[in-house]
């Protein structure tokens, strides 16, 4: 039986399989990250440049590696994206990695 979360946020058993554990991550560089987080809040590189007031071409040139992200912008893409800019900048982080 696997575990099911119920709107109550407690647990309760549903018939099914066990859950297999998560497969490993695939790696993300800092411009794919930009271009995912963009796509998850349904946002053309045109309307993340108006939101952001980074030119469309910059955008583009980011999302292909060609430009580096840099601290600033990542402050300034973070707050289009709602996201913090250390998911931009450090997309591939884990807490492993900080010890």
């Amino acid at each position: 039986m696997a575990i099911a979360r119920a709107s109550d946020h407690s647990f309760k058993r549903t018939p099914g399989p066990h859950p297999r554990p998560a497969k490993k991550r695939a790696a993300v560089s800092v411009g794919e990250s930009v271009r995912i987080l963009r796509e998850l809040q349904e946002m053309s590189q045109n309307q993340l440049a108006e939101a952001s007031g980074i030119p469309q071409a910059t955008i583009s040139a980011i999302e292909n590696d060609r430009v580096r992200l840099g601290v600033e912008r990542a402050k300034v893409l973070g707050r289009a994206l709602k996201c913090h800019p250390g998911v931009l900048v450090f997309p591939g982080w884990t807490h492993e990695e900080a010890a």
